[in-house]
This record gives structure tokens, sequence and C-alpha cells, in this order.
């Protein structure tokens, strides 16, 4: 069903709030656009016209800075186990309510905050990265298909390994143009992408690039401590959400 005037208007709203404050952290999008689109419409068709916003952001923020081949080459282990994920998780959004996934995804993101607000700084010592990356790619690409949101735990991962300030938008932002590609393509499969919500989505597009435009220019003037103290302040914001928006 293609959304009618009212519930478009709604979703400009919607897409420029999240598009600036992912233009800020570097993530953010999917769960807040998502949460506040599926007000109006729901959350399978919310899910589907975000794809595109998603990836045109994202690939505007990977090849700002720095040497994008070594990324990828990085990141190579997630984002194979991530693509294999994110068509786990979207055949299970095709047969199972959402709800479940956000509640441990808000609960394990909150508890991560909480130990990293104390003295103690939870991090993935570089031996271990290699190890943890298939498990953290499987993840975020199973609660991303299933609801929307991969980066909460990507962000937590890389956040862990303690990357400076472009390499986590770089890495961020690589992981979420290719597992959002192998989404539009498995929702394209499973029936729930038409013509009309893809011209709707290029037009929320659109209008998602001016607010991320002024969000990359409060990233660009913020120093690595008060990136990383943003990083878990919407960590915080985004696992309450999570887990109120599962209960309610």
């Amino acid at each position: 069903m293609i959304p009618d005037v009212t519930t478009v208007l709604s979703g400009v709203a919607v897409v420029l709030l999240a598009a600036f404050i992912k233009g800020t952290v570097g993530f953010g999008f999917p769960p807040i656009a998502t949460s506040l689109l599926a007000l109006f419409i729901d959350v399978k068709t919310a899910i589907v016209l975000l794809i595109v916003p998603n990836i045109v952001m994202d690939a505007i923020q990977m090849v700002r800075r720095g040497d994008l081949l070594a990324t990828a080459r990085r990141l190579v282990v997630i984002l194979v186990s991530g693509a294999v994920g994110t068509v786990i998780g979207t055949r299970l959004l095709v047969m199972l309510p959402p709800w479940v996934a956000s509640l441990v995804l808000g609960a394990f993101t909150l508890a991560f905050v909480a130990l990293n607000a104390t003295r103690f700084t939870l991090r993935v010592a570089p031996a271990w990265e290699r190890p943890l990356a298939p498990v953290a790619g499987l993840a975020a690409g199973l609660v991303g298909g299933l609801t929307n949101t991969p980066g909460t735990t990507l962000v937590i991962f890389f956040y862990a390994l303690g990357l400076p300030k472009h390499e986590f938008v770089r890495a961020v932002s690589l992981s979420f143009v290719v597992l959002k590609l192998v989404q539009l393509a498995a929702v394209a499969h499973y029936g729930l992408l038409s013509w009309g919500l893809l011209e709707v989505s290029l037009g929320l597009t659109a209008v998602a690039l001016t607010a991320f435009w002024l969000g990359l220019k409060v990233q660009d003037r913020l120093d690595q401590k008060n990136f990383n103290r943003a990083v878990l302040i919407f960590l915080a914001v985004l696992g309450l959400w999570l887990v109120l928006r599962s209960l309610l």
C-alpha cells in the first residue's frame, strides 16, 4: 500500500530528525526513523521506505575521509557474516513480530552503556577482533533484518575496539551500505517492496540529505572525547527507546 499525503508529510519530519542525528554521531537513522514512522504506518512498510535513504547517507559517510579499501579489508568477515544474517533476519521479519529482538537489543545496549558509565570501559583486545568478527556480523544482520537496526550491534563492537572517530564512522557506514543493499534485495525478493514504495523512498532520501549535511557539520566540530561521549549518550537513549517500544 502506498502511503497517503499525511503519512508522507509525517515521514518527512521523521526523516529530517533521524538524518540530522545520523550525520552527527554516524549512526541512529534506522531505529529512530523506523520507530517514529511506525506510529503512522505498519512497521514492515516503514522498514522498506527507510532502506534507500540509509544506503545513500552511509555511502556519503564512508567515502568522506580515510582509506576505504583498508577498512573494507578489515571488515570483510563482518560484512559476509552480516549479509547472511540479514537474509535470515528478513525472513524472520516476514514470519515473526520484531518486538522480541528489540527488547533483547535494547537491554544489551543499556547494559553496555552502564558498564562504560563506570570506570570500567568494555574493550575488545586486538587479538579478539578477528574471532569475534563473524559473531558480531551475524548478530547485526539478524537484528537488522528483523528490526531494521543492525547498527546498534556493530556500533557497540566498533566502540569496544576503540576505533578513532573517522575510522569508527567509516566502519559503521561501510557495514551499513553492504547490509542495507542485501536487505534491499531481500525485501524485494520477499515481495515487500513495490514501485510505489520505492518512489516514496527516493523522495524521502532527497529530504534526508539536507538534515544529514547539517549533522555532518556538527560531527566535524566534535573532538574525539566529545564524540565518544555523544555516542554513549545516544546509545543510552536508543537502548531505553528499544526496550520501551518492545514493552508498550
